[in-house]
Formats: C-alpha cells, sequence, structure tokens
C-alpha cells in the first residue's frame, strides 16, 4: 500500500468467536496489532481497554494465538479454543478479587504501574521506599520525581498519544503523580535541594477576563503536567495584565488561553494585540468551546506575530506544546501553522458568504402570527423562588454532555457499549454515580432558581415585559436580533418575539424569565479535592455540577409548562422525550446561536434579582457565576423554535445599538461573533 491509501481494520472483529473470554481477546488484539503495523497496518478500530504489551503476554497464550494469527499448522485454531477454556478458567473469572500480583514488582515497575492504572493506594508507601533507595545510594529526593515518576508518566502519555489511555485514566494518573510529589515535597525543602523537577517547559494558562469556566482548561493542565510541562494556571476572569505580568515572572515558554463565552473571544483578541505590542515572541494557545481553528487564524492571529495556534481539546495539547517549543521542530512547525493560517485567511476573505438582505426586508419576511391561536394565561403571574431536590435533578440528567466533556464520543447510553470507549466509558460512568449519590446524600451543592411569568408582547424585534395585565407600564425589554440572510421561499428570517403577540395585535401573551445554579457551595468541595491533589475527583465534581444546572433548566421548564404556566398541562413526558424537547414551547438562552447576545442577561438578572435571591452573579463579560448556571427565557407558543443568527448586516448592527443605547463601537464588541 502508498502512503495515499493506508491499511485501515477493525481489530476486534478477528475475536468475537471468543466473545466472554476478554484474555484471550486481549491478547488476540494485542498479537495481531503487533504483527500488522510491522506489515504496514496505519489504522484500526478497536477498544483500547481491551490491549496487552506484547512482550507481558503469558507466554503459552501468545504462542497459540499467533500460530492462529500467523496460520502456522492446520490444527492452530482447535488448539486455542481448547487452551482458551483454561485462560477462561483460571484469568478473570475471578475479577471481583484484587488482582495484587504487581505488588511483587520491583518498587519503580509499581510506580509506573499504579500510574497508569490510576491506583493510590500504596503510592505514598512505594514513593517512600524509593526515596530511601536513592538516598541510600546518595541521590537526592528530586531524583524520584526526575526518575521513576517521570518514566511512569512517560509511559502514560506514550499510551495516551497512542490512544491506548483515554482522558480520565490520564487524570487519574495525574492524582497519583501529585500525591507521589506531596510526599516528596516536606524532604526536598528539609534538604535545600532544588525546589522543581526538571520540566520540559513552562506554561501559563487561563481562563481570560469575564469568563468563570476552566474545566477545559483544568483538563489541559493536567495531562499537560503528566507529559512534563511546569503549567502556572492562573485561574478564572483573569485579566490581560496579569497574564502578562505571570509570564514574565515565570519565564513562560508558552501562554494559554481559554474561554467558554463568546465575548472571550474578543479578550483573546486583546490579549494577541497586548503580546504584540509588549514585545513577546512566546507561543500563544487558543481553546474553548466558542474558539475554532478559523476564528483563531481570521480574528486573533493578525494582531500577533508570534506562533497562535487553537488547540482544539485536550488530547493534542501535548502534540501541539512540544513541535512549539521543542529545538528541532519549532521552527518548521511554526512556519506551517503560519502558512495553513494565511491560507484560511485568504479562504476566508475570498468566500461568498451569505447572502443578507436589508433589515427592512428581513422584518417584513418575519414569522406570521397565526391568529387561530389563543395564548393561555399563567396560573399566577409574578416571581417565584425555587429549591430543588438534588435527588430530583439526578433523575433528568442528560448524560451525554457529561460524556462529551471527557472527550469521550458517543450518545448515552450506547456509549457503555462502544467498542472502543465502553470500557472507560462504563468506568467513568461509575464514578460519576457514586459521587452523586454522596452530592444527594450529604448535601455537598445546593441548586436554587427564580422564575418569573409575566404579561409581554412584542414591539418590532424587541420583547417587552409589562407590570401587570393593562400592559401599561413597561417593566424590562429584551433587544432581540433578527435573521437576515437571505431566505428560501416559504421561510422566515426570525426574531425570537415573533412568538410573541404583539400589542397592537389586541391578543394577550405573556412570557417567562428564569435563572438557576447548581454550584452553590462548590468551591469548599474542589478546594478540598485539590489540596488533597486530586484534580479527578475536582473536575469530576464539576462536570456533574453543570450537568445538575442544565436539569435544573429541564425540570424547572417542565414545571413551568404543566403547573405554574400551565399551558401543557396534560404533558407526560419522560426523561428522553424531554431531553429530545418533545415539548411545547422553547427556553432560548443569551449566548447561543438563536439569541447571540450575552447581555440579555444583564436585564434577566435585573428583573429576577437573582443575585439577591439566589447568589447568582454576572461578571462583566457576562458569565454567571456560580459556573454551574443557565438563564433563559419562555415562549410558549406551539410554532416556537430554535434557529440560529448566523451574520447580521451594519443596518442591524446600528438599529440594534441605537436601541440598546450603546455606542456603534460597544455594539460591534459585543455582536462580534456576528459581524
Amino acid at each position: 500500500m502508498t502512503a495515499a491509501a493506508p491499511i485501515s481494520g477493525g481489530v476486534s472483529n478477528v475475536s468475537f468467536a471468543f466473545r466472554g473470554n476478554d484474555p484471550v481477546r486481549e491478547a488476540i488484539h494485542t498479537v495481531f496489532l503487533y504483527h500488522a503495523i510491522q506489515a504496514g497496518m496505519s489504522m484500526g478500530i478497536v477498544n483500547a481497554g481491551m490491549l496487552g504489551v506484547y512482550d507481558e503476554l503469558e507466554p503459552e497464550l501468545k504462542k497459540k494465538v499467533e500460530d492462529v494469527v500467523l496460520n502456522r499448522h492446520p490444527g492452530a485454531s482447535d488448539a486455542l479454543v481448547e487452551f482458551a477454556q483454561t485462560v477462561k478458567e483460571g484469568g478473570k473469572s475471578h475479577a471481583h478479587v484484587p488482582d495484587l500480583s504487581w505488588r511483587q514488582q520491583p518498587v519503580e515497575k509499581r510506580l509506573e504501574h499504579a500510574l497508569i492504572k490510576g491506583m493510590t493506594d500504596f503510592v505514598a508507601a512505594d514513593t517512600e521506599e524509593i526515596r530511601a533507595q536513592l538516598e541510600a545510594a546518595g541521590k537526592p529526593p528530586l531524583s524520584v520525581i526526575e526518575g521513576p515518576l517521570m518514566r511512569g508518566m512517560n509511559a502514560v502519555g506514550d499510551l495516551f498519544g497512542a490512544g491506548k489511555m483515554f482522558l480520565p485514566q490520564v487524570v487519574k494518573s495525574a492524582r497519583v503523580m501529585k500525591q507521589a510529589v506531596a510526599h516528596l515535597i516536606p524532604y526536598i525543602e528539609a534538604e535545600k535541594l532544588r525546589t522543581g523537577a526538571a520540566s520540559k517547559g513552562k506554561i501559563v494558562i487561563a481562563t481570560v477576563k469575564g469568563d468563570v469556566h476552566d474545566i477545559g482548561k483544568n483538563i489541559v493542565g493536567v495531562v499537560l503536567g503528566c507529559n512534563g510541562y511546569e503549567v502556572v494556571d492562573l485561574g478564572v476572569m483573569v485579566s490581560c495584565e496579569k497574564i502578562l505580568n505571570a509570564a514574565r515572572e515565570h519565564g513562560a515558554e508558552a501562554i494559554g488561553l481559554s474561554g467558554l463565552i463568546t465575548p472571550s473571544l474578543e479578550e483573546m483578541r486583546h490579549v494577541a494585540a497586548e503580546m504584540q505590542r509588549q514585545g513577546f515572541d512566546v507561543p500563544l494557545l487558543i481553546g474553548g468551546a466558542t474558539t475554532s481553528r478559523a476564528h483563531t487564524a481570521i480574528k486573533i492571529a493578525p494582531h500577533y506575530e508570534g506562533s497562535v495556534v487553537y488547540v482544539a481539546d485536550a488530547s493534542r495539547a501535548v502534540g501541539v506544546v512540544t513541535r512549539l517549543l521543542s529545538t528541532e521542530q519549532q521552527t518548521a512547525y511554526r512556519q506551517e501553522l503560519a502558512n495553513e493560517y494565511a491560507a484560511l485567511r485568504e479562504e476566508h476573505a475570498s468566500r461568498k458568504g451569505a447572502t443578507l438582505v436589508s433589515l427592512e426586508e428581513a422584518r417584513a419576511n418575519a414569522f406570521v402570527w397565526d391568529n387561530g391561536f389563543s395564548p393561555i394565561a399563567p396560573r399566577k403571574c409574578g416571581l417565584r423562588e425555587i429549591h430543588f431536590d438534588l435527588a430530583e435533578l439526578a433523575r433528568v440528567i442528560d448524560w451525554t454532555p457529561f460524556f462529551q466533556s471527557w472527550e469521550l464520543a458517543g450518545r448515552y447510553p450506547a456509549i457503555l457499549d462502544n467498542e472502543i470507549v465502553g470500557e472507560q466509558a462504563r468506568e467513568l460512568f461509575a464514578d460519576a454515580k457514586a459521587m452523586l449519590e454522596k452530592i444527594v446524600q450529604e448535601n455537598w451543592l445546593a441548586a436554587k432558581g427564580v422564575v418569573a411569568l409575566l404579561p409581554a408582547a412584542r414591539a418590532g424585534d424587541d420583547l417587552v415585559f409589562y407590570t401587570d395585565e393593562t400592559r401599561s407600564k413597561e417593566q424590562g425589554r429584551w433587544h432581540g436580533l433578527r435573521q437576515q440572510h437571505k431566505q428560501p421561499a416559504g421561510r422566515q428570517n426570525l426574531a425570537l418575539a415573533d412568538f410573541v403577540a404583539s400589542k397592537e395585535s389586541g391578543i394577550p401573551d405573556w412570557a417567562g424569565i428564569f435563572a438557576v445554579t447548581a454550584g452553590l457551595g462548590i468551591e469548599a468541595k474542589v478546594a478540598a479535592f485539590e489540596a488533597a491533589h486530586d484534580d479527578y475527583n475536582a473536575i469530576l465534581l464539576k462536570t456533574l455540577a453543570d450537568r445538575l444546572a442544565e436539569a435544573a433548566a429541564e425540570w424547572l421548564h417542565r414545571e413551568v409548562r404543566r403547573n405554574y404556566w400551565g399551558y401543557a398541562a396534560d404533558e407526560t413526558l419522560d426523561t428522553a422525550e424531554l431531553i429530545a424537547e418533545k415539548y411545547i414551547g422553547i427556553r432560548p438562552a443569551p449566548g447561543y446561536p438563536a439569541c447571540p447576545d450575552h447581555t440579555a442577561k444583564r436585564e434577566i438578572f435585573r428583573l429576577l434579582d437573582a443575585e439577591k435571591r439566589i447568589g447568582m452573579t454576572l461578571t462583566e463579560s457576562c458569565a454567571m457565576t456560580p459556573a454551574a448556571s443557565v438563564a433563559g427565557f419562555y415562549l410558549a407558543h406551539p410554532e416556537a423554535r430554535y434557529f440560529a443568527i448566523s451574520k447580521i448586516g451594519r443596518d442591524q448592527l446600528e438599529d440594534w445599538a441605537e436601541r440598546t443605547g450603546m455606542s456603534v463601537a460597544e455594539a460591534e464588541h459585543w455582536l462580534a461573533p456576528v459581524l
């Protein structure tokens, strides 16, 4: 085969005859890959949890498997089938009993095993044993880090890079490493030796000013730390000045910026421009949910002459940083990045893009209100606070995004049986369920919400909230945006306000606003895990808090539909149907495609008095704290649906700026992603 036509195959297929006998299946996969790769195989599909190490296979099992895989003699298959019975009986039939045979290995091998398996039970004892051995040989405590521990973490890094370990396992490995290092620190300080492990490079990372989301950044920091890089994590809501000062103070060889909300994109652009102005030349790494390769190339890279690179996820961080800082590779890689991003900018400039119509034309093609529909009045208008039952929320969690946050691809529950990531997904799910039980039983978190159902009316592209049913006194206004790209025949240019009756129609209508959080009290528990050098459980708690916040939004919306508002009083949807949004009405949230304006949260928080009532606040960039929070609107029209506002024209920008009372420059800042 040529390089243009690599060899690929489903490795697991070769072992299906031995389903139920994992030791034999693992041996078949391991032997097959060992020989197939040497013969030119360049890609394989296999459950990475069902792979062994070729040199460590039991000799008799390896011989019989190779006889079959290499077709050495006619009786090879029968011999393996017969031998497999003994492996099954003596192999994993007692899997529930902990296998401690690895404890018989030399201490360095025991540490490597613990790092790869993420086992902390013996880490302090093993670290002390090897420290004492090295001390007797005249070596300082730091040599434990530089030697056995780093060799173990290099093995973890190699397995992760080869796709033989997954992100949750790597985070568990980091927990072992941190606990081992914590044991050594007093010895290092007492002997006044060097104060830090030899590192491949020092990297300063931060979530930018105005943004509080850090799960992805934490994971990247852990993965880089596992691979020998010294990471200085400045936390969340970090100003440009603090980031650049820290980079100088620590002699950073790279700076990493993270952000979740769209205003963070502008802040990253600002940091890049300041790095250029202040004469920096270190690489700038860009990551986070709202970032992209194209945005990095088009909006950020032109402001900084140094290398700017988009890091899609934690699994790519090590490769990117290694190439950026490698003496042998950095020049070629940085030039490759510069050429790639220049090509992206050129492609973007030549692209015609969506055809926009004038704002006037878009408004003329608005959603046509169905006069045959009569809105249902809420059973009780006004505001109410909610104290959620965590056990209730746990029952309506959407687990698919949970696995995505750990970079395990697949939909729940099918992911639990996935051929590639199923084993790791099941292990992670078990850990999550165990922690979720503690969260509920021990009240680790508090979940609260506040909701208001109010008389409302459409006013152009805006949604107006009134103080009472006379609709004579305005108490709040949501300044909306309208789709402005040219639509095919029969489709409207939508604005969310279209789904509420106008005041001029004479039809009384209502809308709702809400804010919920499941992150109250999380800081103390996360700090306790971090103090115990347990990144795995700290990140696990944050991801579960996010899921509980989304579950709170789902649960509350159901209560609004069935009880508080009551427009769908007879709704009987199960959890799967709720997650699939089979209900009537929508709950659009600021920052999402139908409402890209984050400043809409300010009006929600003001009308709900969210800070005073439930302890939720907004940063200057309109990120919500606690981070595990959701806020948005309720619209009840049966034809209400989600849509995307991709781009808007200058006419709508200026019109929106005038309606909001902002300057055009300020409006450009907030709406930059859709300009």
